[in-house]
């Protein structure tokens, strides 16, 4: 099932943090409740946030395009490369996870 759609509905109605660096700050303080990385994601970011999900128990999942691609999801007109959903407002985001 694509992502596309509750990632848009999360961003719109709940309350996220896009970008890595942003999506590792709130896994550092455990207030993410799911992240989601793009698929080409540069290495170091990705293995930072498969870390520090492990040590705060929560779940990270894999967007299938590319970081343009979730940019353009998201209503970005750049790369995004993860997004951190703290709240997930009307958004089924966290039972796929």
């Amino acid at each position: 099932m694509s992502l596309n759609q509750p990632i848009s509905s999360a961003v719109s109605t709940g309350e996220c943090r896009i970008g890595a660096k942003s999506s590792i700050d709130a896994l550092k303080t455990s207030e993410a409740k799911v992240v989601v990385v793009a698929a080409n994601c540069p290495r170091n970011e990705y293995d930072d946030i498969e870390r520090f999900a492990a040590l705060s128990g929560i779940k990270v999942l894999k967007f299938e395009g590319t970081s343009w691609d979730l940019g353009e999801v998201v209503g970005k007109p750049f790369m995004v490369s993860a997004i951190a959903v703290i709240k997930p407002g009307d958004s089924k985001i966290l039972k796929m996870a």
